[in-house]
């Protein structure tokens, strides 16, 4: 199969051929029809997540069909369109037992602890656990990005982020996962602030649902604009890009017992990260993580997508072959995309 390598970090990767992969006894193979390109898989280049072993094929977030069944795989067969989450749980450990497959603690996660969905075909772990199926109306290009950004938002707006109507809710950065929490959290009836330095971002965010933007590029205390728009802070803020700056600015804009979700990851090659603890504890402020969703969590949201009332379809904003990966991976250091780049493997459908 033709796949995405990269055989040293942060130097370029290339396109080439490599052995399909199989499916081990529970898992399965995918022929992926669509892939998002993500921050998190820059990161993985850049050699900041400590699970990659070289050669690598990068590449998380995948729509796709079944290709080859495991022997041990009794609920999915040949031909099925699915998504799955980026976290593969193992379902049998202590977390996946109580529900938590998304902190499960023997995970596996393409593109980082194997190789990932920048290819033809990609295999996944103990798919009776993790595949979702997708309907038949729902494009590969808009599912790609349910496994990863959007699913990931959705969690950390709904669930850990308790979203209420009438709340005001900030985010803090607004590439994939910061545009899906803004539309999510405006689905639910919370006024929005949105917050990045990009005007194209923003415009996304404003048609999204976003009430306010802040332009970061021309603010020098992204915090004290939030608290000023929202009345004394939001009452939910999250910070979808990951960075110190990022971080301390999402707790520093919250009103008095407010809660902060950290979605973007904060990488050690980036530096300590020195929160406002003094205000956490005056204010008794909540500091929530977040980390993708389980499959089993999938059926509300999708319903929300099936009947219309989210839309990610609309933040699929460009679509690549395969050969343009690489440089989309390397440019996303220096120029974050506009919304949610979607590679095409196989080509157009």
């Amino acid at each position: 199969m033709r796949a995405v390598v990269f055989d040293r970090f942060g130097e370029p990767a290339q396109v080439r051929e490599v052995a399909d992969p199989r499916p081990a006894t529970a898992g399965v193979v995918v022929r992926v029809e669509a892939t998002g390109l993500c921050r998190s898989d820059w990161h993985g280049w850049m050699g900041h997540d400590p699970d990659i072993a070289l050669p690598h094929v990068p590449g998380h977030e995948l729509a796709g069909v079944v290709e080859a069944v495991g022997p041990g795989v009794t609920g999915w067969r040949a031909g099925d369109r699915v998504t799955a989450p980026f976290v593969c749980a193992c379902g049998n450990c202590a977390e996946c037992a109580a529900g938590d497959h998304q902190v499960c603690a023997r995970q596996t996660q393409p593109g980082f602890t194997h190789w990932g969905s920048f290819a033809e075909y990609v295999a996944l772990d103990h798919a009776d656990v993790n595949l979702v199926a997708l309907p038949g109306e729902l494009s590969f290009a808009t599912a790609a990005g349910l496994g990863c950004r959007f699913a990931t938002a959705f969690r950390a707006v709904v669930a850990q982020g308790r979203v209420a109507a009438g709340e005001w809710v900030a985010v803090h950065g607004c590439g994939g996962v910061g545009l899906s929490a803004v539309m999510i959290a405006a689905a639910a009836g919370a006024r929005v602030v949105a917050v990045d330095r990009t005007p194209g971002a923003l415009e996304l965010a404003r048609r999204f649902g976003a009430a306010h933007c802040v332009d970061a590029a021309d603010t020098a205390d992204t915090a004290a604009a939030v608290r000023e728009v929202t009345g004394g802070g939001a009452h939910l803020s999250l910070d979808a890009l990951g960075s110190p700056a990022t971080a301390a600015a999402s707790l520093d804009g919250l009103r008095r017992r407010g809660r902060h979700v950290q979605v973007g990851l904060l990488p050690v090659a980036a530096g300590g990260t020195a929160l406002p603890m003094e205000r956490v504890i005056g204010w008794e402020l909540e500091i929530i993580g977040s980390h993708g969703m389980a499959a089993h969590a999938y059926p509300p949201m999708m319903e929300l997508v099936r009947s219309g009332r989210l839309r990610p379809d609309l933040l699929v904003t460009s679509t690549i072959p395969l050969d343009a990966a690489p440089a989309a991976l390397s440019a996303m250091g220096t120029a974050p995309g506009r919304g949610v780049t979607v590679i095409l493997p196989h080509g157009a459908p």
